[in-house]
């Protein structure tokens, strides 16, 4: 049982505060009164030090799609380990993986290797600059873009300092310069008619719009249609660039979110799901949008190196999870996902407590309340929801399930039909649980 002072986990974390600040290097694993220690993985099951086995309903933060250790992904890694790992210069692999997103993605004419979704964001703004001539950026209020400052201000805006009317520009880390800050408009989401006066009122020196057609901290709603076929007409009329991030929503279609949505945007972010389980990400688009990134005829208008970027492992690994990635398993993932959502959905009235279960397709975030949500705000929850929230993770945790700390879920191939009842049955017992402790 979690927490157990006694662990080799709680024993690893004492160690770790020595020579980690705070014990920790991933802000988003962090656990009190220690974090757990993975020693293994197969599957859709970790295994941690203490030998416990769960059920991995996180997957690396929707990462790993095929889950641990799946044999052909594996397979293709250690073969290219053998043959090097990263050079100093490019390998036909990059050439097979840009082939495969440019054939999926129908908005993908040319794609950029980097690191990181972060690193695929940090790129698709500095392209967006240098193709408009403008500098500002805008984003959707409370959506994550990763650990880059423009794309994660307003990340965690709280009542307190998300402001009347138009949202405010808050800072996520301490320090954020205000420069950087005045270089944001930040967006309602769903909300056309404020959406579109903003960027009406922003538009000599808007760059472009990052959006994330399904954001996991927006309550992972999706976008309505009206929305983002909004944004593709004002970002064309007004002289900007549309990005669609689909770093997390590629695991949703072969050709990402937007082709549910039949939207095509002019670039393109995407990383997790394509790297195999090796640290990943890709900027693509439109030829010429792409062309600011070309050193064929002298110093690009932007420059983009990276030690490790197309690395040729992370690539073999890659194609081979993606050619995994066929339109039978992502419908066979949505359908799981489908058959849970109903699941924590059932388990909530069972228990008797307010909930529900968002999300599309493999992708399913819990809430501990009933209204609608439509934006940031309204998802946004309250002290009582967090601390239910909490113990619901806890309750899972302690019944072979892992889920992050704010409620997200993503499914992976490894799992079937008794894996995903397993699941379903832990969310109605600890629902269960936590109702009686309440009553």
């Amino acid at each position: 049982m979690y927490p157990d002072s006694q662990s080799r986990s709680s024993q690893l974390y004492a160690r770790a505060k020595h020579s980690l600040p705070g014990g920790n290097t991933r802000t988003t694993v962090f656990m009190k009164p220690y974090p757990i220690y993975a020693a293994s993985g197969a599957g859709c099951r970790v295994v941690d030090v203490d030998g416990v086995s769960r059920i991995d309903c996180i997957n690396n933060f929707t990462a790993l799609i095929h889950g641990h250790g799946q044999p052909e992904v594996v397979a293709a890694a250690c073969a290219q380990i053998a043959r090097g790992t990263s050079f100093g210069m490019p390998t036909e692999a990059e050439i097979e993986l840009a082939e495969l997103l440019c054939a999926r993605v129908a908005s993908i004419e040319a794609v950029r290797f980097t690191n990181s979704g972060t690193e695929a964001v940090m790129m698709a703004i500095k392209a967006a600059r240098a193709f408009t001539g403008k500098r500002k950026i805008a984003k959707v209020e409370g959506a994550y873009h990763g650990s880059y400052d423009y794309a994660e201000t307003s990340l965690d805006a709280t009542p307190a300092n998300w402001g009347e009317g138009s949202p405010l520009s808050v800072p996520y880390a301490q320090g954020t310069p205000q420069g950087v800050l005045d270089d944001v408009v930040v967006l309602p989401f769903n909300d056309i008619e404020a959406t579109e006066a903003l960027l009406r009122t922003h538009a000599a020196s808007l760059a472009g719009v990052l959006v994330d057609p399904v954001p996991n901290r927006v309550g992972l709603i999706p976008a309505s249609e009206a929305y983002l076929a909004a944004l593709r007409r004002l970002t064309t009329e007004l002289g900007m660039l549309l990005i669609i991030d689909e770093v997390i929503t590629l695991r949703l279609a072969s050709g990402g979110a937007q082709s549910r949505y039949g939207v095509v945007p002019d670039l393109t972010t995407v990383g997790k799901i394509m790297g195999g389980g090796f640290p990943v990400g890709a900027v693509g688009g439109r030829a010429e949008v792409m062309a600011v990134f070309d050193p064929s005829t002298g110093r690009p208008a932007v420059p983009h190196g990276g030690t490790f970027s197309a690395n040729p492992v992370t690539m073999a690994a890659g194609l081979t999870a993606m050619r995994l990635l066929d339109e039978a398993a992502h419908a066979r993932l949505n359908a799981q996902g489908d058959r849970l959502r109903d699941m924590i959905r059932a388990a909530f009235a069972n228990a008797g407590l307010p909930g529900q279960a968002t999300g599309v397709g493999s992708l399913i975030k819990v809430h501990f309340h009933a209204r609608p949500i439509r934006d940031y705000r309204s998802a946004f929850p309250t002290a009582e929801e967090q601390g239910l929230l909490s113990r619901l993770v806890l309750e899972l945790l302690n019944r072979g399930v892992i889920t992050a700390s704010y409620g997200l879920i993503a499914l992976s191939s490894a799992m079937d039909d008794a894996d995903i009842a397993t699941i379903g049955a832990a969310f109605d017992d600890a629902l269960r649980a936590i109702a009686a402790s309440a009553s």
